[in-house]
């Protein structure tokens, strides 16, 4: 395996207020039709939310049409577009496309309002004012809050190429997280000696400890990287991302086999939670359990919100796991998950 290298990222300022991205700015050019928005120009919202990105006309043509777009500079190809609007009418386009409309909260607004927010909505969106042969954008970033999860084969370590990884985490209610994610969740505590896939391609780990075993001692805390990687032939863990979720986790006291447990579930109208489900509970719940249970990978955690000395001794919190035991030992509870009644 090739040796790893090393990003050092910096911080300037941990207590600041959200920064708009460089390129987030049109200060090289004056806008004459839209509004800058504010300099926090990140709007945060969680999975199954609404949100409305920000986009003010100051000046109204007599003909004009705004083009929203999400932009992915990962993936180059096509524009994705969204949604076009001459000021009368508008239509849509792509996935995203039937869960968004324009907000118009008065006659300059052309925000862009989207409905019950995915995983995959996250990311940097522009704005565009067309008047013929001029036009002008403005980029808004959406921030789907949520909480990364390294994910390992029950098989082992190191044994997911790019799409095993991908299909992974979406069995686990989430998808590959980015960089800026797994970023986040550094600065949030997280440090994770194994290697796990991006949803770029890339390959990573977090490591505020650093220590021999992970990639050496004599380094500075930050993101391990391995860079790109071939996404068929080499093979690694996953790093996955989830919000929060639609329904409730809730514990079944056991000593359950696997099947048992899985029975106890639908015996209270749920199923077995998935690792997301978990992770998005103790994250946005604080959900807190200090005892073993069955989830649907058939891997055994509990999760831990407030740290105490009798449940795994870790000052930190966080999901433990006991891994994947035999499914015959009756050894556990279960942790089930049950959808919310609409």
């Amino acid at each position: 395996m090739n040796v790893v290298a090393v990003v050092l990222v910096t911080v300037s300022c941990c207590t600041c207020s959200p920064a708009v991205d460089a390129s987030n700015r049109t200060d090289q050019k004056t806008l004459k039709y839209l509004i800058e928005p504010p300099v926090y120009a990140e709007v945060i919202a969680r999975r199954g939310e609404n949100a409305s990105l920000p986009c003010i006309l100051q000046t109204k043509p007599s003909h004009y049409k705004v083009k929203w777009t999400k932009l992915q500079p990962e993936t180059p190809g096509p524009e994705n577009i969204v949604l076009i609007s001459n000021g009368y009418a508008f239509k849509l386009y792509g996935l995203l496309g039937p869960r968004v409309s324009l907000r118009n909260a008065h006659t300059m607004d052309a925000s862009l309002h989207i409905h019950r927010l995915e995983l995959q909505d996250g990311g940097r969106y522009r704005c565009e004012l067309i008047n013929g042969i001029e036009d002008e954008s403005v980029s808004v970033t959406l921030r789907i809050e949520g909480v990364v999860f390294p994910y390992q084969s029950q098989n082992g370590r190191y044994k997911y190429n790019f799409q095993e990884a991908k299909q992974a985490c979406a069995q686990q209610d989430g998808m590959l997280a980015t960089f800026k994610q797994l970023y986040r969740a550094w600065t949030e505590g997280l440090d994770w000696c194994n290697a796990g896939w991006l949803g770029d391609g890339t390959v990573h780990y977090p490591i505020l400890i650093p220590r021999a075993e992970c990639g050496g001692g004599d380094l500075l805390p930050g993101l391990r990287s391995y860079g790109p990687k071939d996404k068929h032939r080499d093979r690694f863990d996953a790093f996955c991302f989830t919000s929060s979720a639609a329904g409730t986790v809730f514990y079944e006291m056991g000593p359950f086999s696997y099947d048992q447990a899985d029975q106890a579930c639908k015996q209270d109208g749920a199923e077995l939670a998935l690792v997301g489900h978990l992770y998005s509970a103790w994250r946005f719940l604080n959900y807190d359990r200090c005892e073993g249970g069955w989830l649907r990978d058939g891997s055994v955690r509990y999760p831990i919100a407030f740290p105490r000395e009798r449940c795994g001794g870790v000052p930190e919190p966080g999901i433990r796991s006991f891994g994947f035991p035999g499914k015959t030992q009756r050894l556990y509870g279960a942790y089930c998950y049950r959808l919310a009644v609409a």
